[in-house]
């Protein structure tokens, strides 16, 4: 009767909605994600490369389940913080590299942007704690006019 108890209270506490676990995977708490280039305040005309670092962790493709080991997520003019118990959003603010790429060429209209870094695991959730750069801000100026030819 105890052990029936005992099962029933169980399984009775893994099905309580309250009871919600970060669906993101532990990172180390040295690992950090930052930019190479650019930097902040920079003023860039036109397009720029945007590369990616990273530090005390792997870099993956989304679905593989490798220990330490995530993709990148650029965060472009996002103001609300990240969801750790939701998936990184995939829209035009928030560009997956689920290939495991670590730079990207990026176009972006003049005037002041953010951009923002956040590991994600296989499924795109943040880690635990979230692996996130700081917040770098940049001025983009139109590119110079195109000399007739």
């Amino acid at each position: 009767m105890q052990i029936l108890r005992c099962a029933a209270l169980s399984v009775a506490l893994a099905l309580l909605p309250g009871v919600a676990h970060p669906q993101g995977k532990t990172a180390p708490k040295d690992a950090k994600v930052y930019f190479i280039t650019p930097y902040d305040g920079q003023k860039l005309r036109g397009g720029f490369w945007v590369r990616f670092g990273l530090r005390n962790m792997g870099v993956t493709h989304a679905g593989d389940e490798y220990h330490n080991a995530g993709h990148h997520h650029l965060l472009v003019d996002v103001n609300d913080p990240i969801d750790p118990k939701e998936p990184i959003p995939q829209d035009k603010s928030h560009l997956h590299f689920g290939a495991g790429q670590t730079e990207t060429f990026l176009e972006l209209p003049p005037g002041t942007h953010t951009l923002q870094l956040v590991l994600g695991d296989a499924k795109h959730y943040p880690f635990e704690p979230p692996v996130v750069s700081e917040k770098i801000n940049l001025r983009v100026r139109q590119p110079p006019p195109q000399r007739g030819k």
